[in-house]
C-alpha cells in the first residue's frame, strides 16, 4: 500500500521555505505527498512587478504556490478558504475571513475532512509557536493538533467522513544550532537579526532561545534541488534569497537537515533520534 504524508500548514511558500526538502524527498521515494493551505497569502508583501497579469495578491500568491507544488512532487494542494491574518498588528489581522478569527474547532473541522478522504500515515504542521510567532502559523498548529485527535471520534464533525486515526503526527521545528550561528554572522553582513524577513519582523535572537526536542532529523541533501526550484517559485516573498542568501550559505553551512518533534505517538524515556517519519 503506497504511504502518504500530508502536510496542513498556513501560507504559499510556506511548504517551500520550511519543509519542502521532506516533502521531496518522499515524493522522490514514491510517497504521496499532500498539502493543505490555510489561506492563499493575501496580506503577504509584495513588489508590483509580481503582479503583473495577476488580478490580486492572492491569486499570484496561488499560482506560486501550484508551480511550487510541481517541483516538490506534491500529488495534491488543498486550500481551507480562510484569508491571510497578517503579522500582529496589521490591519488584516481584523478581517471577517482573517484565519485567527475562525474558532479553532471550525479549522479543525475542515481539516479532519481532508484526513479522513486521504487517509494519510503520517501528519505535519508547525511547532507550537509557529516557526517564527506568525499568528496563522499557531492558529493552524493548534487546529491541526485538534483535528488529528478527534479524526478517529465518530462524533466530530460526522459529515466530514469516517472516522480514521494517522499513525503519527509531527511539528517541524528549526535546528537551534542554525538560528544561533545566524544570530552571531547577521552583524557582519551588516544586519539585525531581531529585525529578519522582507518586512524586519521576525526576531531570530528571541527564536533562538525557544528550544523544542528534535525527534527525527532529515537528511534532505538528495532534495535540496527540488527545494531550491520550489523556494524560487515564491520570488514575491524573496524565494531566491531564502535558499542563496545569508541563510542559505547557513544552512550549507550546517547540511541539508529537516527537524521534526514528535507529538504522536507519545515519546518515551530512552528514545533514540530516528532519520524516517516512517520509523514509528
Amino acid at each position: 500500500m503506497t504511504k502518504k504524508i500530508l502536510a496542513v500548514l498556513a501560507h504559499p511558500d510556506d511548504e517551500s521555505f520550511g519543509l519542502g526538502g521532506t516533502l521531496a524527498l518522499y515524493a522522490q521515494r514514491g510517497v504521496e505527498t499532500y498539502y493543505i493551505c490555510a489561506t492563499r497569502g493575501e496580506a503577504g508583501t509584495v513588489d508590483e512587478e509580481h503582479l503583473r497579469g495577476f488580478e490580486n495578491t492572492a491569486e499570484m500568491r496561488t499560482d506560486e504556490l501550484m508551480r511550487a507544488a510541481k517541483h516538490l512532487g506534491l500529488k495534491d494542494v488543498f486550500f481551507l478558504g480562510y484569508r491571510d491574518s497578517g503579522m500582529p498588528g496589521m490591519e488584516d489581522n481584523n478581517h471577517p475571513d482573517a484565519q485567527i478569527n475562525a474558532p479553532i474547532e471550525e479549522v479543525a473541522g475542515r481539516v479532519v475532512k481532508y484526513i479522513r478522504e486521504i487517509k494519510p500515515d503520517v501528519v505535519l504542521t508547525f511547532d507550537p509557536i509557529g516557526g517564527y510567532k506568525h499568528p496563522d502559523h499557531i492558529h493552524i498548529h493548534k487546529a491541526t493538533v485538534f483535528a488529528f485527535a478527534n479524526a478517529d471520534n465518530a462524533s466530530f464533525y460526522p459529515e466530514a467522513g469516517d472516522p480514521f486515526k494517522p499513525q503519527a503526527l509531527y511539528f517541524q521545528v528549526f535546528p537551534k544550532g542554525l538560528l544561533k550561528a545566524a544570530v552571531r554572522l547577521m552583524p557582519l553582513f551588516g544586519k539585525d537579526p531581531a529585525k529578519f524577513g522582507r518586512n524586519g519582523d521576525i526576531n531570530l535572537k528571541e527564536l533562538a532561545e525557544v528550544s523544542f526536542p528534535v525527534h527525527v532529523r532529515l537528511n534532505v541533501h538528495a532534495a535540496a534541488d527540488a527545494k531550491s526550484k520550489a523556494s524560487e517559485c515564491h520570488a514575491s516573498q524573496g524565494g531566491m534569497q531564502m535558499r542563496r542568501g545569508l541563510m542559505g550559505f547557513v544552512t550549507k553551512m550546517f547540511g541539508e537537515k529537516e527537524d521534526y518533534m514528535q507529538a504522536y505517538p507519545p515519546v518515551n524515556d530512552g528514545f533514540k533520534r530516528k532519520h524516517d517519519l516512517f520509523d514509528i
